[in-house]
């Protein structure tokens, strides 16, 4: 989370006179235009105070309280003479021209009610000194109690290189399947069914928990609906987990279908 929180930052964070504020993503399209023209279906997102709240809320998370309390202060900065906070603030040079001042709402919504919520929540936070909306049981569950899941997925979009040892490898697809697979080089081979999990799922889990470090599971697809085999094998090690994923192995000449 904090390397995330550090690519956010070089990416969508801009500084303010009023404080900090973030954009939604990258090249966002909704917002005024660079010469300060309202939006017409084109433009460029500018900072929203609301991700501001919701920057301090992980901050207090993290037990950055002090930070914490300069971004509700920076919220604060963004609202009008009213008290109200827009849905965005001008985040490039004034153009007074435009009533568009750097820290300022622009011309987006306002009262944004999303936004009132979310500073409401972080005054209740910062006065209990922790997140208040926290969901109890997974708090519990992964905070107190770190539970971890069993298993890593492979999918087609998501290929893992590599599995730590004692974990499940679940195959994850998006039709029916048998799962040719050997740790031992194709001197045995195992052929597994996926079953529909349902939503469109078809999914099966090898019995790799046992598997010794270093061992190289590797694996193809028959296609029973289509009739064929899958064109390449794939393999994931057992080793220390990276998050990184890998390209198909090099099909073998045989690949054990044919012992």
């Amino acid at each position: 989370m904090s390397d995330t929180a550090k690519i956010i930052d070089a990416l969508l964070k801009v500084e303010t006179p009023n404080g900090a504020t973030w954009h939604r993503y990258n090249d966002d399209g909704y917002g005024e235009h660079e010469d300060g023209s309202p939006f017409d279906g084109t433009g460029i997102g500018r900072g929203w105070p609301l991700l501001t709240g919701e920057r301090a809320h992980y901050e207090l998370a993290a037990g950055h309280e002090a930070i914490a309390k300069q971004l509700l202060s920076a919220m604060e900065s963004f609202a009008n003479e009213s008290g109200f906070i827009s849905e965005q603030v001008w985040d490039s040079p004034d153009i007074a021209e435009r009533e568009l001042h750097c820290g300022r709402p622009s011309g987006s919504a306002m009262p944004l009610v999303w936004a009132h919520a979310e500073y409401l929540k972080l005054r209740h936070s910062l006065r209990d000194g922790q997140i208040f909306d926290q969901p109890p049981l997974t708090a519990q569950r992964y905070l107190k109690e770190k539970m971890v899941s069993p298993r890593l997925t492979w999918r087609f979009n998501h290929k893992l290189r590599s599995l730590p040892p004692g974990k499940i490898l679940r195959i994850e697809l998006m039709a029916p399947a048998v799962i040719h697979w050997t740790a031992d080089d194709w001197k045995t081979c195992h052929d597994l069914k996926t079953h529909d999990a349902g939503l469109g799922i078809h999914m099966a889990d090898l019995p790799t928990k046992p598997l010794p470090e270093g061992t190289q599971i590797k694996f193809t697809f028959y296609w029973p609906d289509a009739g064929h085999w899958e064109v390449n094998d794939f393999m994931v090690r057992v080793a220390t987990w990276r998050r990184e994923e890998t390209v198909p192995a090099e099909r073998s000449e045989t690949n054990g279908k044919q012992g």
